[in-house]
C-alpha cells in the first residue's frame, strides 16, 4: 500500500478553491518540507521575526495572536490540520503578529522561496494560495465584527458554530461535536471577554440546551438554535468556492 503525501491533503483543500492542473499538483507535491513536532503552547511564528518557512499543521491546533505593549493578548484566528497558517510570509518579509499551538502539533515546514518559486511557474497553484488568504482575510473581518458589535453570548456562540463547521468540513468532528481545543482563558482572548464571564457564557448556553461541554469535548445540541443566538451565517467561511471553468486556449 502507497502512503498518502504528506502534502496530499493540501492539494484536496486547494481545489475546493479553484481548479488545478495536473502540472499544478505535482507542483505542489514535490514542494520540499521538513517535519517537526511541538509541544503545546509553542510558538511557531515571532511577530518582528524574518520567517524562512512557511507552516502547514499536519495535526493539532494552532492560533494567530497580537500582544498589546501591557501584555494583554488578543487571539485573532484558530487553525486547524491541514492549513497554512502563515501564507502571508511567503512575500512578506516580516511576521506581523505571533503564531502559537494549542495542542501538541505536527507540521511540515516549507521553505518560503521554494513557495515563491511555484507561484511563479504554476498559475493554478498561485490562485490557490491567493483565495487561501483571501478566504483568511474574511474570517478575520468576521472576527473583528463579533469582537467589536457583538454581546458576549453572541460573540461566544458564534465562535463555536464557526468551529463547528470549520472542523466538520476538515472531517474532525463525531456525533454533533468536537474536542475543543481552547481553555477558557483563550476562548477569552478569542472573544475579548474574562475567563470569569466566558464560564458564565457557557453555563447560559447550556442551560437552553443548545450545547454540552465535559472535558472539552463540545457537542452542539441545536445547531440551529445557536446559530441563531450566535448571529451566525457560514457565508464568511466561503466553503461553496466554486473551481472556475477552463478557459478556451486560443491561438
Amino acid at each position: 500500500m502507497i502512503s498518502e503525501s504528506v502534502l496530499e491533503p493540501l492539494v484536496r483543500r486547494w481545489s475546493k478553491f479553484t481548479e488545478l492542473r495536473e502540472v499544478d499538483r505535482k507542483a505542489i507535491l514535490a514542494l520540499p518540507y521538513r517535519l517537526k513536532e511541538v509541544g503545546r503552547d509553542q510558538h511557531l511564528v515571532r511577530e518582528g521575526q524574518e520567517p524562512q518557512n512557511c507552516c502547514l499543521i499536519l495535526s493539532g491546533f494552532a492560533f494567530r495572536h497580537k500582544v498589546t505593549r501591557d501584555g494583554a493578548r488578543q487571539i485573532i484566528s484558530i487553525h486547524l490540520p491541514g492549513e497554512f497558517i502563515d501564507l502571508q510570509n511567503s512575500l512578506l518579509g516580516v511576521a506581523d503578529h505571533n503564531v502559537q499551538t494549542l495542542t501538541r502539533a505536527e507540521v511540515a515546514l516549507v521553505p518560503r522561496t521554494e513557495l515563491q518559486d511555484m507561484m511563479e511557474k504554476h498559475r493554478g497553484a498561485a490562485r490557490a494560495m491567493w483565495i487561501d488568504t483571501l478566504i483568511d482575510s474574511s474570517i478575520f473581518r468576521e472576527w473583528v465584527v463579533n469582537v467589536g458589535r457583538r454581546d458576549a453570548q453572541t460573540r461566544v456562540a458564534h465562535l463555536l458554530c464557526e468551529l463547528m463547521l470549520r472542523m466538520e468540513a476538515a472531517g474532525l468532528t463525531r456525533e454533533h461535536g468536537y474536542e475543543l481545543p481552547l481553555t477558557q482563558a483563550q476562548l477569552a482572548d478569542a472573544t475579548g471577554l474574562t475567563p470569569v464571564h466566558v464560564n458564565r457564557v457557557l453555563k447560559g448556553l447550556r442551560e437552553k440546551g443548545l450545547i454540552s461541554l465535559e472535558a472539552r469535548s463540545l457537542r452542539i445540541l441545536d445547531l440551529e438554535g445557536l446559530q441563531d443566538v450566535g448571529d451566525f451565517s457560514e457565508l464568511y467561511l466561503h466553503h461553496q468556492v466554486q473551481p472556475p471553468q477552463s478557459r478556451p486556449v486560443t491561438a
